[in-house]
């Protein structure tokens, strides 16, 4: 009888790699939300920062990590450890080192649906997160029905998202030539994957569904791991390869769409998350955590270079992340078949 998926036996040296590598973005990241706390207009001492975060701050800290950083500082590693986990999931299940949620369009159908909340009915807040959700839903869908022929295959996916992913831009283009000026500025902002202005209710949402998304990616990666065998040898090991890729995807749609809903279409961060984490693990891994906690590096210090790179001028955190992707994505296309 074959053995079931989530029974697989686990090399206990690349387990431990895995831990180290996790435990390293950890202290990173760590590192950075220090950082991201203490710097500003209003510097503070990790001393302070620290008392502040276990409850024996002044008035001033308390409101600084409060009201002004915490929710963005916070809002940066969610929407990053979102990103990088959507990413590992659908490379891995699509097998294909591209095939991230940038790539395919669901970003770009995310990003359209929030944008006809945002100039049509000049949604905001938990409104404009849920609209998000069911908007990148509904365009994960439309890839998986278009993209079907017998099961769902990597190369089709990736082009029918492409595809679908210029027609949400079109959508976008033709939103932002038909709104208002002040309508045309805040959606320009927010598409460039802004975490300038961040909800606090938003970032709480967002908190959840991290956790409860995550978990779920987590008790799927070992099904994740029998995918990366072939459709075949999957079925063979019991595993339904079709039903598994669904839910798969389905939970990196909603990761994906939750972080876009609360920043914006922050580029390239799950294109290049999970290979950094896969490169540092090695073994084969899908190392769904590491990648999580890179994509939170990587976001969290895009942010701070957004902010404090040119004196007096804070830039979109997109643009950061997207300097550094685009490159990025060029050097695969070029290394690759």
């Amino acid at each position: 009888m074959a053995s079931r998926p989530d029974t697989a036996p686990r090399r206990p040296g690349t387990l431990r790699r895995e831990l180290l590598v996790l435990v390293g973005a950890l202290v990173a990241l760590l590192v950075l939300v220090l950082v991201g706390l203490g710097v500003g207009d209003i510097p503070l001492s990790p001393v302070q920062v620290l008392g502040a975060l276990v409850g024996h701050g002044d008035t001033v800290s308390d409101f600084v990590l409060g009201q002004l950083r915490g929710p963005r500082v916070l809002a940066a590693v969610l929407v990053g450890a979102s990103l990088g986990a959507a990413g590992a999931v659908v490379q891995t299940v699509v097998r294909n080192p591209i095939a991230s949620p940038d790539i395919i369009g669901i970003t770009a159908g995310a990003s359209a649906s929030g944008l006809v909340a945002i100039v049509l009915f000049g949604a905001s807040g938990v409104l404009l997160f849920g609209v998000v959700l069911v908007g990148a839903v509904a365009v994960a869908v439309l890839i998986a029905a278009l993209a079907w022929r017998r099961g769902i295959t990597g190369n089709r996916v990736v082009l029918v998202g492409v595809g679908v992913g210029a027609m949400s831009l079109s959508v976008t283009g033709w939103l932002l030539t038909s709104g208002s000026l002040q309508q045309a500025g805040t959606a320009l902002l927010w598409l460039s994957g802004s975490l300038n202005a961040v909800d606090r209710t938003v970032v709480g949402a967002l908190l959840v569904g991290f956790v409860v998304l995550m978990a779920l990616a987590l008790v799927q990666s070992p099904r994740l791991a029998v995918l990366t065998l072939g459709d075949d040898v999957a079925a063979s090991l019991g595993l339904r390869p079709d039903r598994a890729k669904v839910l798969l995807l389905l939970t990196a749609v909603l990761l994906t769409a939750g972080a876009v809903a609360t920043a914006g279409p922050v580029s390239f961060v799950a294109l290049m998350a999970a290979p950094i984490a896969r490169r540092l693990v090695g073994g084969g891994r899908i190392a769904l955590g590491p990648a999580a906690a890179v994509g939170a590096v990587v976001t969290l210090g895009s942010d701070l270079v957004a902010q404090f790179a040119l004196p007096g001028v804070t830039l979109p955190v997109g643009v950061v992340t997207g300097l550094v992707g685009a490159p990025y994505l060029l050097w695969l296309l070029a290394r690759g078949r």
